[in-house]
């Protein structure tokens, strides 16, 4: 498990820039170029990574997911059907 690094401070420079540490860039995995979601959780600025927030999106739905059962055939299946609906409402 990795070390996190205690609480720092920083300072928003001009046009909004926030710099981020070097401690916290390597504790994030972020370097140039990494792409970012900024929200706000309890009057405090999260950063996450648009990799954890896959993994936290897929952890939310995961109790949900039915074995055996593909959610993708699922939606496929059912767009099928309602363009063969759509098909038989032009032929009348």
């Amino acid at each position: 498990m990795q070390a996190t690094v205690g609480v720092m401070g920083t300072r928003v420079q001009d046009r909004g820039r926030l710099m981020v540490p070097v401690e916290l860039r390597r504790q994030l995995g972020l370097q140039t170029g990494t792409d970012v979601i900024l929200d706000v959780v309890d009057g405090a600025l999260r950063v996450r990574t648009m990799e954890r927030v896959v993994k936290d999106v897929q952890a939310m739905f995961r109790p949900h997911r039915r074995a055996g059962v593909s959610v993708v055939d699922e939606f496929i299946a059912e767009k099928r059907a309602e363009a063969a609906r759509d098909r038989v409402k032009l032929i009348r």
